[in-house]
């Protein structure tokens, strides 16, 4: 397939990704949208006439509550949604815990937060999707999915060694492999699902890091205080990725795709250590979408 691009850029902001769209009548559900690309997200949506709900474990103003590592409340947001969803940006996460956490029901947090509670969100409000006739899911992953595949084995770290980075890796992974299942299952209903990396930008994502890995990264300074290096983008223009595959219509029909922080559609490699950019060979394997399909099928059944 041809790859896509399109006339943005990094520095493009999401407002201006919808410059000149009119989504009014669209109904978009936005995980984590109170705060950070989330919240810019949302206000893009807003202004270009979406109507949007924000999910969030700590709602206020109205809007609805979701904790994505807690399967009940997934449920519960599913049960209490009426009528078509035209898009789902499934936006909220976790990142590098530095010691291995589990939810209530023994799932390691990053991978309940980042992949099951969404997927669980999102199948569950397939037939809303369906009912739109064209609805859209947006995968909110991230670079990380270069550095480590799903470890179908041992997907919580219950055997192997806890690292901070690969169960955030793993999880990023995941969300690529869920627009992949999605694309290959959901096309005839009129759902289109793709994935994509927003690129570095201050938000409360890096809330775990510890100093030194934000040094080692530019973005702090020896007195503790946070910088932006040139890399690093402001939380509009890091909204824009999810905006572009939410609004604009330079995207209606496409599906299965993942789109770097350039607002390009990305070149498939081979991910590893030495990878630095695309998106890795294993992040978008049909079959290793399938398997972890038929995996995530079986972990949320019952809860």
């Amino acid at each position: 397939m041809t790859r896509i691009s399109t006339p943005f850029n990094a520095k493009t902001t999401a407002y201006e990704i919808l410059t000149g769209v009119d989504l009014t009548g669209r109904r978009i559900i936005v995980t984590g949208g109170a705060s950070g690309i989330g919240l810019e997200t949302v206000r893009a949506l807003r202004g270009a006439g979406a109507e949007v709900t924000v999910a969030t474990r700590h709602p206020t103003g109205g809007r609805r509550a979701l904790d994505l590592s807690d399967p009940g409340s997934v449920r519960a947001f599913v049960d209490d949604w009426s009528g078509p969803v035209h898009v789902i940006v499934a936006n909220a996460g976790i990142m590098a815990l530095p010691a291995r956490q589990v939810a209530a029901n023994g799932w390691e947090l990053q991978l309940a937060t980042n992949f099951l509670g969404h997927f669980a969100l999102i199948t569950g409000l397939r037939e809303n999707l369906r009912q739109a006739g064209d609805a859209r899911v947006v995968m909110v992953s991230s670079g990380a999915q270069l550095r480590a595949p799903f470890d179908f084995d041992d997907p919580h770290f219950e055997r192997r060694p806890y690292d901070p980075w690969v169960a955030y890796a793993q999880s990023k992974t995941a969300d690529v492999l869920l627009a992949v299942g999605a694309a290959r299952r959901w096309a005839t209903d009129g759902i289109t699902a793709n994935a994509l990396e927003p690129g570095y930008i201050h938000t409360n994502l890096q809330r775990h890091l510890d100093k030194d890995t934000m040094r080692a990264a530019g973005a702090m300074d020896d007195e503790g205080n946070l910088v932006t290096p040139d890399y690093y983008k402001t939380p509009e223009q890091g909204a824009a990725t999810s905006v572009l595959l939410a609004g604009s219509p330079l995207l209606d029909g496409v599906t299965g795709r993942f789109f770097s922080s350039e607002n390009q559609e990305a070149e498939v490699v081979r991910g590893g250590t030495g990878a630095s950019a695309g998106v890795a060979t294993w992040s978008v394997d049909p079959d290793a979408a399938d398997r972890l399909w038929a995996y995530a099928l079986t972990a949320t059944a019952g809860h």
